[in-house]
């Protein structure tokens, strides 16, 4: 197993090499610019070199041989299988699938630990393909390897139970209240399909310029979404004239936003939606448990466990979390008593309890590193801006930080004279370069290029230059990190 502390994916020669060196990867090396851009136009010098990718964008080496066993036995000619986890989740799809285009779309049964195959015409590939990025009902590589072998698993529940024990212990939300989801995107994409459910005809707010899939959902799968992507105060106004005028479905925020690294003022907002009585969704994945208590506000609470709480990154996995102290609980705990199915592959609750075991030192040292490298960054002549909770928003997020906690492994820079410095800075950064988040190796990618390629004039709009790098900080150590950062911006 190569040691990504010590030989970091980063060469030329890496690119498309699964980060990290798992069977289970779900990141992969984009050592250079050129290369992010490669991949995001497709261009085939690039993407048949890549190994692997972020699962709901890149599909698993493992999952695509399901697909093709799915293909075998339920598809025609002309036609295209793509497997979930659940029947539900199936149906799902095609539902999906013929809203959007009007043409039919078969659902069967595989025959494998509940995994379902949604059949469909080789031209509905596109509108197939968003749905699976968009609700992120992922069948995962491990239970895809199981399926396509017939491996027999016991179905044994204990690596669930202790991960809902502690996910229950560092939130102090009861365990029954801990919902598991085989992605993230998955467990926002359930609580969006509850409001709507609860709420029928309402929009949702979004509320701070989010991760890209956030947005996305609200817009797909509801009425539409009011999007107010910066929060000052006038725009506390903005939002407080949208609750006045019409019924809303939830109002969403990340703590801190990714990637502008960003807090809103959750007690003011709390205060704010109360008044009207509109459910409050924050997702603490950048902010980690371990950090902030976003429960003094929240009526529930996404988390991508796939990041800092899993920490190898050969793993996706998320929670729904509610609040037994909000108002909305017996609501959407009635509604998740009948709707809520577990999808969680039982060898990828092993692999988190495992991995998670450490997690909460893993942050606490992930903060310390990650303060230092600010530091460093914030006082270097070629940086024009550093990202991060010390220096913005921070009162806001000091009303969040639990005792003795950092400001987390998160921060985005932007370079001076951007449009020449930022790719030889990329280029000769001596860091694993990829997508994703949260591993105990530090990770940084070009963000905007990587998440908002087709948009990028109304990303800029929103305020958010297209030249952002995002750093993950890991587990290196400080003195390491910062040379290696002072190594790369002397190339420029």
């Amino acid at each position: 197993m190569r040691d990504l502390l010590k030989d970091p994916l980063c060469r030329a020669e890496d690119l498309g090499k699964p980060i990290p060196d798992s069977d289970h990867a779900i990141s992969v090396a984009l050592p250079l610019w050129e290369h992010v851009i490669g991949y995001e136009e497709n261009d085939p010098v690039v993407v048949d070199q890549m190994q692997c990718g972020y699962p709901r964008f890149f599909y698993h080496p493992q999952l695509v041989k399901l697909f093709h066993a799915c293909e075998e036995r339920f598809a025609k000619a002309g036609e295209h299988c793509f497997a979930f986890p659940s029947l539900a989740a199936a149906q799902r799809c095609g539902e999906y699938i013929r809203s959007k285009t009007g043409h039919d779309a078969r659902v069967d049964t595989f025959g494998y630990a509940g995994i379902a195959s949604v059949t469909f015409d080789e031209s509905q590939w596109d509108v197939a393909k968003a749905y699976l990025r968009f609700s992120g009902e992922l069948v995962s590589s491990r239970l895809a390897e199981s399926a396509l072998v017939g491996r027999k698993i016991a179905q044994s529940s204990s690596g669930l139970d202790v991960l809902q024990g502690r996910l229950s212990e560092l939130t102090q939300q009861q365990k029954g209240d801990v919902y598991l989801f085989p992605s993230g995107m998955a467990a926002v994409m359930c609580f969006q399909r509850m409001t709507q459910s609860l709420f029928e005809g309402a929009k949702s707010v979004q509320l701070e310029f989010p991760y890209v899939d956030v947005l996305k959902v609200q817009q797909e799968f509801g009425v539409d979404a009011h999007f107010i992507p910066i929060v000052k105060e006038d725009e506390f106004d903005a939002l407080e004239e949208i609750l006045r005028s019409e019924k809303i479905a939830a109002v969403y925020c990340e703590i801190p936003s990714n990637p502008l690294i960003r807090c809103v003022d959750l007690g003011k907002l709390s205060l704010l939606v109360k008044q009207y009585q509109v459910p409050l969704i924050v997702d603490d994945t950048v902010g980690t448990s371990v950090n902030v208590d976003v429960f003094k506000y929240a009526d529930a609470v996404t988390t991508s466990l796939t990041k800092f709480f899993s920490g190898e990154g050969d793993i996706m996995a998320g929670s729904l979390m509610l609040n037994h102290h909000s108002s909305f609980y017996n609501i959407f705990k009635n509604w998740l008593s009948e709707h809520y199915e577990n999808q969680f592959w039982v060898e990828d609750a092993e692999q988190l309890e495992k991995n998670s075991r450490d997690y909460v030192q893993r942050v606490q040292k992930i903060n310390q590193t990650a303060e230092t490298l600010f530091d460093y960054l914030s006082e270097h002549p070629r940086v024009d801006q550093v990202l991060y909770p010390k220096n913005q928003t921070t009162v806001a997020y000091h009303k969040l930080m639990k005792p003795g906690a950092g400001y987390g492994g998160l921060m985005s820079i932007l370079l001076k004279d951007p449009e020449t410095t930022s790719q030889p800075f990329y280029d000769a950064l001596e860091i694993s370069k990829g997508p994703s988040l949260g591993t105990n190796y530090s990770l940084v990618c070009p963000y905007m290029l990587l998440a908002h390629y087709d948009e990028l004039d109304w990303a800029e709009d929103c305020g958010v230059s297209r030249y952002l790098i995002r750093i993950s900080v890991g587990l290196e150590t400080s003195d390491d990190l910062v040379m290696t950062f002072r190594r790369a911006l002397d190339c420029i």
